[in-house]
Order: structure tokens, then C-alpha cells, then sequence
């Protein structure tokens, strides 16, 4: 059932990205997004082409088992920079990686996906890495199938290559369908009667322990293991470069309480005299700065978004704003010899609060610059470009540490590059529980969503 190899290149202008920066600057146009199908290889091993269910018709590669590689010839990369790759998949059985590699089946590895079962071999998905670096130009591109557990595990429907992601520019548009139907079921639950003499402050939490160290960064450098910093990662104990958000849903473990919350959370992992100090506590708050905390409605499926700098290099003396600081008997005694950290007394921790975003724009999971598509609430309320009103999310951090006149350094340099990242996997009916009955009422709950 093979056809003539055909290949269909989609041209998209796009903007180049700035990391890290609230809102994402004009930037310079870079080379189209260059769309690839899969079935139009000029060469390949054990790989058979059959119609397809996608959206758009035409046909896949199917049947693919390890070992067996396709090879596309002339794929603009592009010019030199940050390059974001897709492929659209489909899996009744996962387990297994597609390695994308450039020059020959064992050349240098451009990106890789991590393959999961997405529900059948015409269920298909769209899953999306970053290659910091890469070959300039065009370029011969593998496609290398990898499983360890034998058999077919994937089908292929197509490659694309561009500076953006799923849409061609970096946005990740939320699935409206699943959005509408998580919205529709969070509006029709009738909320709990709040007790007489329940403390009125919108607040539920989570209450997250340590769960691993990596140098990875799903956010930023989804697919890359390595590519990041070393962050400490609490909540879902599978996070890794790979993680989705269906691999997220699909681990059940947590080191954070309540279990439903099986979402990603990481921060830089902080060092004293190189060695690293993990916290002992973090409590995940989700709360509302809104007048009207009623407007409030879940995080969507998947969403994502990173608080603070990691660039941010500057100085931060006693009385700086998203500072560290010390709480418990005696708090602060001193400075660090450079002045950028405190020392705390003997019977004091070292602490930080980082406050995310609360306005949201309604339409994306994620942005170029992973902030673009959120913004905080100055005023009391959401509106503008960032309309919806999120839960205030926030991590208040405790290290078993007093610190010294040696001070601390972080992952990510000095003390003002401290910033989270939050990747949101909850159960639907649990998060709408808890925003329903505490934050559209205005109402203080514990860790299990009770007043």
C-alpha cells in the first residue's frame, strides 16, 4: 500500500523567542516551519505506509518496532538558534522513543520523543522538544525507532522543524474541547456550605515533599535530557525531560499531599559549600489576590507556566523584594559575606515565597517565553489580553539550613535567579472541588480541601 513520497512544507513567519521575560519583544523572523510526512521517506527499514484516521487524511507509517528507521532527505533546519520539532503519533502499547538524528542512523541526536500509549494506532497526538543546538541548513534527518520490550509500538503520521511548537510560534493552544467540558463540570458543582466561623481567605494547598534531582527542564528544554541546570523536582515522581502531561496522569506516584495532585513542580536545587541542600517543606499554595475571588476558575489540563528569572543576576541586600529570609525564633542574625544571603539563627530556616501569575489568556497552555501567556493581577482583577482568572499559585520554600558567611548559590547562579516552573496534572473533579467550595467562596482550606 505504498505511494509516491510526498512531502508538504508549511511556511509560517515567526518570531524569535526571548527566554525567560514576562512579555515576549519583537523579535526577527526566522526560516519556515517545515512540515514533513512521514511517508515520504527516501529510504527505510521495516516500516510499512497505511491510510490514516488523523485530521487531514492521507497516510502514516505503521508497524514500527525497534531497529527500524526512516530517512528524509533536504529538511531545512534552518539558521542557527533554539529549533522546536513535533511529531504526530499514535500508540496502543507505548514504551519506546523515536530518536531523531542528523547525517545517519547513528549520527549526532538532534531531539528524541519518549513514546506512550495514547489510547489506540489511530488515536493521535502531537508530542513537541527543543533542540538548543543543532545542524544549520538542510540537512539528512533519521527517524530511529527504539524499544526495549519488542514489537510494534508506534505509528508516524509527521515530522515538522521550525522555531516555534505545535501552532508554528511557540504558543501551545489549549484543547478547547476538553477545556469547555473541564469548564462545564467545574460550573455545574453545587459548592459545600461553609461552616459558621470558617476563616474567610480563598486558600486550599498542597503540601510537597523533595522527589528528585535532574538536569532537565520539560518546560524548557522538553526532550533534552542534561540540557538544564540541576533543579529539584517535587510532586510527580516521574518528571524528567520527557514528562507530558499524559505521563504525568499516567504516574500515580507523588510526594505531595493530596494524591490527586499528581502535577510537576521544580525550583533551582540551592548548594552551601557545594553541597546540596533540599528543602524540607514546600507548601504549594493555590489562592486568589481578586476582589472577586468568584470570577476564579481551574487550571486547564496541562497548563504551565514559570515564575522569576533564572538570568537575573544581581545583588539582593537585607530588604530586597523576592528575597530570602529566615523565619523561626531569632530569624535573621546576619549577611552573607558578600551580602546576598542572610545568615539565620541557630533555631531559624532559611525560607523563599515565589508567587506565580494569577490572569491567564484564555487560549494557551503555554508560550514562547513560557509567561506570555499569563499576567499577574495588580489591580485586583484580570482583564485585557489576560482576561481569566487562574488560581494564585504559589511555592513557600524551607531549607533545613541556618546558612553562614559563606552564603548559598543556586543551580541557576546568584540569589536573584531563583524562579519556579509548574507543569498542572490534576484530577479534573478534585481541582474543580477545591476551587469551587474554597476559593469562589472565599473560604480557608486545609490539605484535603476541607474548611
Amino acid at each position: 500500500m505504498h505511494s509516491s513520497p510526498r512531502i508538504r512544507v508549511l511556511l509560517a513567519a515567526v518570531l524569535a523567542a526571548a527566554a525567560a521575560v514576562l512579555v515576549a519583544p519583537p523579535g526577527p523572523a526566522r526560516a519556515a516551519t517545515v512540515t514533513v510526512q512521514a511517508e515520504a521517506y527516501a529510504a527505510q527499514s521495516g516500516a510499512q505506509v497505511e491510510p490514516t484516521a488523523d485530521t487531514g487524511g492521507g497516510q502514516n507509517v505503521a508497524y514500527l518496532a525497534e531497529g527500524d528507521w526512516l530517512r528524509y532527505d533536504g529538511v531545512d533546519l534552518g539558521p542557527a538558534g533554539a529549533l522546536t520539532v513535533s511529531a504526530r503519533v499514535a500508540s496502543a502499547v507505548g514504551t519506546g522513543r523515536v530518536e531523531l538524528r542528523t547525517g545517519s542512523v547513528t549520527g549526532p541526536l538532534l531531539t528524541q520523543f519518549a513514546i506512550t500509549a495514547t489510547g489506540g494506532w489511530q488515536a493521535w497526538t502531537t508530542l513537541t522538544a527543543t533542540a538548543a543546538t543543532h545542524p544549520t541548513g538542510a540537512q539528512t534527518v533519521f527517524a530511529v525507532l527504539r524499544n526495549s520490550t519488542g514489537g510494534d509500538f508506534v505509528n508516524l503520521n509527521w515530522l515538522s522543524f521550525g522555531a516555534g511548537g505545535p501552532s508554528g510560534d511557540g504558543w501551545v493552544p489549549v484543547d478547547a474541547a476538553a477545556w469547555n467540558a473541564q469548564l462545564a463540570e467545574f460550573r455545574a458543582l453545587t459548592p459545600r456550605l461553609v461552616p459558621a466561623g470558617s476563616v474567610r481567605v480563598p486558600e486550599f494547598n498542597a503540601t510537597c515533599a523533595y522527589s528528585h534531582a535532574k538536569p532537565d527542564d520539560p518546560i524548557i528544554f522538553p526532550g533534552l535530557p542534561g540540557a538544564s541546570h540541576m533543579h529539584t523536582f517535587l510532586g510527580n515522581t516521574s518528571t524528567d525531560a520527557f514528562a507530558t502531561t499524559r505521563t504525568l496522569l499516567a504516574n500515580a506516584g507523588t510526594t505531595c499531599r493530596p494524591a490527586p495532585d499528581l502535577s510537576a513542580y521544580w525550583i533551582p536545587t540551592l548548594y552551601e559549600n557545594d553541597r546540596a541542600i533540599e528543602p524540607k517543606d514546600v507548601v504549594v499554595y493555590y489562592g486568589s489576590r481578586l476582589t472577586d475571588p468568584s470570577a476564579t476558575v481551574p487550571f486547564p489540563q496541562g497548563f504551565r507556566m514559570i515564575a522569576g528569572d533564572a538570568r537575573l543576576q544581581a545583588p539582593t541586600p537585607a530588604g530586597s523584594v523576592n528575597a530570602f529570609y529566615c523565619a523561626g525564633p531569632g530569624g535573621e542574625i546576619g549577611r552573607s559575606a558578600d551580602g546576598n544571603w542572610p545568615v539565620c539563627a541557630p533555631t531559624a530556616v532559611l525560607m523563599f515565597h515565589l508567587v506565580f501569575q494569577d490572569c491567564w489568556d484564555g487560549r494557551n497552555l503555554d508560550s514562547p517565553t513560557h509567561k506570555a501567556h499569563v499576567a499577574y493581577s495588580y489591580d485586583g482583577t484580570c482583564r485585557g489580553d489576560h482576561p481569566v482568572a487562574i488560581p494564585n499559585l504559589s511555592f513557600l520554600i524551607a531549607y533545613p539550613t541556618s546558612g553562614g558567611p559563606a552564603g548559598f548559590r543556586l543551580a541557576s547562579g546568584m540569589a536573584s535567579s531563583m524562579h519556579g516552573d509548574a507543569f498542572l496534572a490534576w484530577d479534573n473533579r478534585a481541582q474543580s472541588e477545591r476551587v469551587k467550595n474554597c476559593l469562589t467562596q472565599k473560604a480557608k482550606c486545609n490539605t484535603n480541601g476541607d474548611f
